[in-house]
């Protein structure tokens, strides 16, 4: 799976890239968020299980799947752009085929052929299972497929996957958003949440497990609102303790919360689960309550800080980072200035920051006061220096917090403890958290085995 939009080369492999076996060949080039790298694994897993082979980056495929996104404005150039080029290798290639799917495929749909008619199958975002058989249906009757659903067919984690990690796996908990962000696209093209049950999510990570996989990272829309589809409120936080309950899972993330349904029950679930890592990705998109209300973001700056402050207080060792918005609609110097104000207060470890992109169909894209490029590019320059300097600064300090701790810990290694004494953890960690991410050899990973007992709680 490709996950850059660089030109594919001509090369000798554009006489045919069917390998010695006689098999098709295919590649997934991937735009976009964490779920879409998700959904390519499985985009890869369904071709393979239909015959076809991944041919390396830089090679020519038979089929070419592009898993695109519609968040920014220029993922649509990139995404017409690239099928321009193609267009000549296609030209020049027996039986190549071109598909593309994703968010911009399930907003654009039949546009796409009608921009780029020598594209075989358009697909979108609830209905990835039927790559294989639309590509077949093309290639039978010569003509090219658009099938855009409206709704979910098949949950994406239930279909075969190709990870790109032997130790590290996505483990979708929910697809699509109830929230309704003026600036935002996506509940449009990946629809209303819809949550798995939490026993067929704890047991596709034990059967991770039991492939060797150590760590997975959960996926939603909005992560922490887990659970509205089936009427628990508090499912998040059970869903962290239950991962701490695998044997062999050594660590947890998850991406993305949203601040209105952070709750305490999921701070708690993160200090007191030994796997779930110390990390939070806690989006804010401005630090301005003037913005933040016409972003309809149902929450305010003084909630957010909050929730900072008792996930510090919980978890001393968190690392917090962020998205941020510069731009949006109607922003004044003042708005600005919250913004870096908060980001001073906040003193995040990281942050993706973006110039307000207007994505057609979102109500952010008629709204008055629409600033001039010139204005949002300086306002980001700033922005972007003060993230550097703070982020900087706080991963020095962490990183010198962690090197006193590797000390410690070589030091106890060398020194046989007292009788009776507790031996020092084999895991690695912070003095004050054994659940740190600290550098090691990677390991040859054993096959882990199944914990005993129900997936459920």
């Amino acid at each position: 799976m490709t996950t850059t939009a660089d030109h594919l080369q001509l090369s000798p492999a554009e006489r045919s890239s069917t390998d010695s076996a006689g098999r098709r060949t295919y590649q997934v080039r991937t735009y976009g968020c964490q779920m879409n790298v998700h959904d390519s694994e499985r985009l890869s897993g369904l071709l393979e299980d239909a015959g076809y082979d991944r041919v390396e980056d830089g090679d020519v495929a038979d089929v070419v799947v592009f898993n695109t996104c519609a968040v920014r404005e220029n993922a649509d150039n990139k995404l017409y752009g690239n099928l321009g080029h193609l267009a000549s290798v296609k030209a020049k290639r027996q039986g190549m085929q071109i598909a593309v799917g994703g968010c911009l495929a399930q907003k654009d749909r039949s546009e796409i052929t009608r921009r780029a008619p020598w594209v075989d199958v358009v697909f979108g975002t609830h209905n990835i299972g039927s790559l294989p058989a639309l590509l077949e249906r093309a290639r039978v009757n010569h003509e090219a497929q658009v099938e855009i659903l409206e709704s979910l067919d098949v949950f994406p984690s239930t279909l075969p996957a190709r990870r790109e990690s032997a130790y590290a796996a996505w483990v979708a908990i929910s697809v699509g958003c109830n929230n309704t962000c003026t600036f935002c696209i996506v509940p449009a093209l990946r629809g209303t949440e819809k949550d798995r049950r939490p026993g067929d999510v704890l047991a596709e990570i034990e059967a991770l497990v039991a492939e060797g996989v150590i760590e997975v990272t959960l996926l939603g829309q909005n992560v922490n609102s887990y659970g509205v589809g089936f009427g628990d409120r508090l499912a998040f936080g059970k869903l962290l303790r239950a991962c701490g309950e695998i044997d062999g899972l050594e660590r947890v993330r998850f991406t993305s919360p949203h601040p209105r349904d952070f709750t305490d029950d999921v701070i708690a679930a993160m200090a007191e689960t030994p796997n779930v890592m110390p990390s939070l990705h806690m989006p804010l998109q401005s630090g301005s309550n003037a913005m933040l209300k016409a972003m309809k973001r149902s929450y305010r700056r003084d909630r957010y800080l909050g929730i900072l402050d008792r996930v510090r207080t919980a978890i001393p060792d968190a690392a917090i980072t962020t998205d941020i918005i510069v731009g949006f609609p109607g922003e004044t110097e003042a708005d600005f200035d919250d913004t870096m104000s908060l980001v001073r207060e906040a003193r995040f470890s990281g942050a993706f920051t973006f110039q307000y992109s207007k994505r057609p169909g979102t109500p952010a894209a008629t709204m008055p006061g629409q600033l001039s490029r010139k204005v949002v590019q300086e306002r980001y320059e700033r922005l972007v220096a003060l993230v550097n300097e703070i982020t900087w600064a706080e991963n020095q300090r962490s990183r010198v917090t962690r090197s006193r701790c590797w000390s410690a810990r070589a030091r106890a290694a060398r020194t046989p403890p007292p009788p009776g004494s507790p031996a020092v953890p084999a895991t690695t960690g912070s003095c004050t958290s054994p659940r740190v991410d600290m550098p090691t050899e990677a390991p040859a990973l054993p096959v882990r085995r199944l914990r005993s007992g129900p997936a459920t709680w």
